[in-house]
């Protein structure tokens, strides 16, 4: 469901974050193949999304569409040079490593440790179709990879051992059935 929102910042659309278990959000994405306008008010669109969520990161699926898609800014609105547009991204190099909190607009109020490469580098498509290199440490990298692995249809809490999986997964299952997520 999506509504339309005209502020002085954003004339567009504010997407509702799609929650875990929607079947989206375990499908791999579709590549984007048509770079042109419609794409580029998308990508307005799902910064503005984001934002609004109170998120550093989200992925086309989480909107509910099936797309290698996802914007990034770590800043959260602070620095515009650090809004970062990844289409068709993929992971080339991964070096260290971390276990840091993470949490996710699909999961809310659902946070946990999860082990991810400290330094990580990227290779994307910009808004234009054109291909790039990005390289991201601690945060960002986490980020980088957080959003990735959406466009693959995992989930953090698929990264986390089996107990606190099911644990995580079990307490999700009372408050949809309390009415609560």
């Amino acid at each position: 469901m999506a509504k339309t929102e005209n502020t002085p910042e954003h004339k567009g659309t504010i997407y509702e974050i799609v929650k875990y278990p929607d079947p989206v959000l375990a499908k791999k994405g579709e590549p984007v193949t048509v770079f042109d306008k419609k794409l580029k008010t998308l990508v307005d669109d799902m910064f503005a999304s984001m934002y609004e969520a109170q998120g550093i990161g989200l992925a086309a699926p989480q909107i509910g569409l099936s797309q290698r898609l996802t914007v990034i800014d770590v800043s959260f609105k602070k620095n515009p040079e650090e809004k970062i547009v990844l289409i068709n991204p993929e992971i080339i190099e991964r070096e260290g490593q971390q276990c840091e909190e993470e949490g996710c607009l699909s999961l809310p109020e659902i946070r946990d440790k999860v082990k991810r490469a400290a330094k990580v580098k990227v290779r994307a498509q910009d808004v234009n179709g054109e291909w790039f290199e990005i390289e991201g440490e601690e945060l960002l990298a986490r980020a980088f990879q957080h959003e990735i692995d959406h466009l693959d249809g995992i989930l953090f809490i698929d990264r986390l051992s089996r107990l606190k999986k099911d644990l995580t997964v079990r307490k999700i299952k009372k408050l949809i059935k309390n009415g609560e997520w």
